[in-house]
């Protein structure tokens, strides 16, 4: 996902989004341990995605002060 894109989502939106992309996270990251994935790079993007969604979501929480 974008920045672009995240941008125009709500905040209520974004926490949404970032509890499921967690949670897909922790399934990756438990599928890893017990055999390893065709694509590990997959737990890389998962883990930039989230970063990405909390600094817009930070940054629109500061802009709403």
């Amino acid at each position: 996902m974008k920045v672009e894109e995240i941008k125009e989502l709500s905040v209520s939106e974004i926490k949404e989004r970032i509890e499921t992309e967690a949670a897909a996270l922790q399934q990756l990251e438990l599928n890893h341990t017990t055999s390893p994935l065709d694509n590990p790079m997959k737990i890389r993007h998962s883990r930039r995605n989230i970063a990405r969604l909390k600094t817009v979501l930070s940054q629109k929480q500061l802009t709403e002060k």
